[in-house]
């Protein structure tokens, strides 16, 4: 092939790259909890939340609804304006940006550094945004607030005790049994939305997966899938009591921090999973059924959950250190740093 054609060719690829490029086929959530509808309308059933900085892949459009897969991964339908659109490559340099991390339950943006100026939006625990720099290249701090750049590019400003380093956070979290029990805790009285997956509102297995992505390990979105991953843990004894009404004298093998899951046979025999919750120790767990709350195992106890008989597994999620059996730490997610 002559230099000519070569040159040529080579230019139609380039040309071809830029196009897919152009397509912005990704995004980054830049709400602090984007609803996800299971279908493209306010008036359908929403299926999850995505929080503020969480990078999607942006499947289809009809009208102003996208289609987007998030990392759990989900698919469902949001809004235009609640995604920042991005190629391939504005994505990799997004997520190799420095970050900070919200850990408070609810905060609040502002155009300047005061309580006084317009409200930008609001953050949740766990939302992520860029760190914003001055024309220095260092972090703009003011009067007790820390500037941020949000996925679409806005600026605002934070209190500085709302936000931590993302990196250094994430490098510094330990799934162990008591800081996962204690995270949920926090979460006592919270209101039960079906979706629901941030301070807000959680269903019960954003409860689980909330509880566990603070201490740095992510689980899937939903309870059928949260029991498939992990390890098994016995509680036949404890079955066998609650199924003969208690009083229970042994709770198995069972510890803090592992996940019991509830479930009813179908017409074809086969168990369906439809709740979890998280084992907090001395007989009780706390999960979100009608709100956050906690309840006994124990039928001779006065809260006990009335749901119990139809406990049918319990699944381990880390080691005592909080090294996880089966998901990947934030940390390592090439979601949220550059692999």
């Amino acid at each position: 092939m002559c230099p000519g054609r070569i040159y040529a060719a080579l230019a139609a690829i380039a040309l071809a790259v830029a196009s897919l490029q152009a397509q912005e086929r990704f995004g980054v959530v830049e709400l602090s909890a984007n609803f996800m509808r299971e279908k493209p309308g306010y008036e359908e059933e929403l299926g999850d939340q995505t929080l503020m900085g969480t990078p999607v892949e942006i499947l289809d459009k009809e009208g102003y609804w996208l289609k987007i897969r998030t990392p759990e991964p989900y698919i469902a339908w949001v809004t235009d304006l609640t995604v920042a659109r991005m190629d391939s490559l504005s994505l990799v340099k997004y997520i190799a940006e420095p970050k900070y991390i919200c850990t408070v339950k609810w905060t609040e943006m502002w155009a300047e550094p005061s309580t006084a100026s317009l409200r930008i939006g609001d953050m949740v625990q766990g939302d992520i945004v860029r760190i914003w720099k001055d024309a220095k290249g260092k972090p703009v701090k003011s009067k007790g607030f820390l500037g941020v750049m949000l996925p679409s590019g806005r600026k605002a400003y934070v209190k500085a005790s709302c936000l931590e380093d993302f990196a250094g956070w994430a490098a510094s979290r330990m799934a162990t049994p008591d800081n996962v029990v204690n995270t949920a805790l926090t979460f006592n009285g919270t209101p039960y939305m079906w979706g629901g997956t941030s301070p807000k509102a959680f269903d019960c297995s954003g409860l689980t997966r909330t509880a566990y992505f603070l201490n740095g390990v992510l689980l899937p979105r939903n309870a059928s899938q949260q029991v498939n991953v992990g390890i098994e843990v016995n509680i036949e004894p404890l079955k066998s009591a609650i199924a003969s009404g208690g009083p229970v004298t042994s709770f198995g093998d069972l510890r803090k921090g592992d996940l019991l899951f509830f479930g009813r046979k179908g017409a074809d025999g086969k168990t369906r999973i439809t709740h979890v919750g998280l084992y907090i120790g001395g007989g009780r767990l706390i999960h979100s059924s009608h709100l956050v709350r906690i309840n006994s195992l124990d039928p001779a106890e006065p809260d006990y959950y009335e749901g119990s008989t139809r406990l049918v597994k319990a699944r381990r999620m880390c080691e005592p250190d909080g090294t996880p059996y089966t998901e990947p730490l934030i940390k390592d997610s090439r979601y949220y740093f550059p692999q």
